[in-house]
């Protein structure tokens, strides 16, 4: 979750990969092992999920020529432990399980870069489970938690890493029938997000830009992996960095935005030509409007061009968030959603200059009361259906294993509770969720 106040929203936000390549093969090689998961890592077009996915026009589509459609929710991985969230309460089967059982097709897991800057610092090894979470969590509550996490998780031990964890939930989601979309949500790892937080913009005090590019080609080879992994995206809720005046005035535009994109989107397909790339947009991923009309990226006069992106042009989505919780107006969310960036779904709008698919891969409300019959709840539900668009809702988590400095943080959005063992709110479950799965998910 996020807890940065977004100016362009009258709303409380959730609260408070140089390329490998240009290393050299050899060590590209001897980094990529940190993971002793073995699998066919060819794209199988004969077999699910019948990749590798492109896109056409507003469509995401597979080998056969089928829609995909995305309908998921978010599983963070990014904070502290540097592993996904819960697995000290239920396996990793469980919690698949019960995101395939609501009708869900698609996880959005997030990591850090400082994962990968950690790998690289010790000559190509990841760091046990074990370590990272004494590290995270303490002495005393780090080996307690971790022998929770074996309990429920017992093909683990203490030589499992953790980039073996995030390989489980791969091949978990292979199993059922998940798509993977890899999310980059930050370069240090821990809580997301403000404007203050260093993490904020290319160049910020924790956000290295070479280090970044080299933690996406990281993953993106190391992704090669696994079948489920379909999508990644180049980061989550790039945002104005106040806590650098200078590179806020001077680089926070768009310009700057597509000079770094191109590098990131680079490092993704020149190490893993089969994912689809997410591009996020500005002010926290709220809108990404000048690409979809084709404006001058200011304060520059360049526009956005798929020759840029040449023999991968058809592997761009675009991606959005929106947290406009206290709106009391269908319409007017509606038509912020479409002005926001859905506008690129729609070949009929001579305003929308470049297509692509859309999706909105953060949106959520607290599960605890009724909120999921208000208006925000449902109409970004109806606006979804009639879209027929992609969404992953934030978040899967009932509690996170360290959030803003408090352990066994509780997580009152979270689709499950706080031990990760049943829907906090199987009203919502049974009469918003699963109807709006129902309503779009493909593939």
């Amino acid at each position: 979750m996020i807890v940065s106040a977004r100016s362009a929203q009258s709303v409380i936000m959730r609260s408070s990969l140089v390329s490998l390549l240009a290393l050299g093969s050899s060590l590209f090689s001897s980094f990529s092992s940190a993971s002793p998961l073995k699998v066919d890592n060819e794209p199988r077009s004969d077999s699910w999920p019948f990749g590798p996915l492109v896109t056409s026009g507003r469509d995401m589509k597979n080998a056969r020529g089928e829609n995909v459609v995305y309908a998921g929710t978010n599983w963070p991985g990014h904070s502290e432990v540097m592993i996904p969230d819960g697995l000290q309460y239920q396996s990793i089967e469980t919690i698949v399980s019960k995101i395939k059982s609501a009708g869900m097709n698609a996880i959005r897991l997030t990591y850090a870069i400082q994962m990968i800057d950690e790998i690289y610092a010790n000559n190509g090894q990841d760091t046990t489970v074990k370590a990272s979470f004494t590290k995270a969590l303490g002495s005393t509550n780090g080996p307690k938690v971790y022998n929770q996490f074996l309990a429920k998780n017992p093909s683990f031990n203490d030589n499992t890493t953790r980039l073996q964890v995030f390989d489980a939930v791969a091949a978990e989601s292979l199993k059922q029938k998940v798509f993977v979309h890899l999310d980059n949500h930050m370069s240090k790892a821990t809580w997301c997000c403000s404007t203050n937080d260093g993490n904020s913009w290319f160049g910020d005090r924790d956000y290295n830009v070479e280090n970044w590019t080299r933690g996406l080609s990281y993953m993106a080879n190391h992704g090669k992996n696994w079948p489920a992994l379909t999508s990644m995206s180049l980061r989550n809720e790039l945002r104005k960095p106040d806590s650098n005046p200078t590179l806020s005035s001077q680089s926070y535009n768009w310009r700057d935005w597509y000079t770094n994109i191109k590098k990131g989107t680079n490092a993704i397909n020149s190490a893993n030509p089969d994912v689809l790339i997410f591009l996020s947009g500005l002010d926290f991923d709220t809108y990404i409007t000048p690409i979809v009309q084709g404006t001058a990226l200011t304060p520059g006069s360049g526009k956005f061009s798929t020759a840029d992106f040449e023999g991968y042009a058809n592997k761009l989505v675009l991606e959005i968030h929106n947290y406009q919780n206290s709106a009391n107006n269908c319409n007017s969310l509606k038509s912020s959603l479409y002005n926001s960036g859905f506008q690129a779904l729609h070949a009929d709008d001579s305003k929308a200059v470049n297509m692509f698919p859309v999706l909105l891969t953060e949106f959520g409300f607290d599960m605890t009361g009724n909120a999921w019959q208000g208006t925000y709840a449902t109409c970004i539900a109806s606006y979804l259906a009639e879209q027929k668009a992609g969404w992953f809702i934030w978040v899967v988590s009932g509690s996170y294993y360290i959030r803003s400095g408090r352990q066994d943080y509780e997580e009152t959005w979270g689709l499950l509770k706080h031990d990760w063992s049943d829907w906090r709110s199987s009203a919502y479950i049974e009469g918003g969720l699963k109807p709006l799965a129902k309503a779009t998910a493909q593939g």
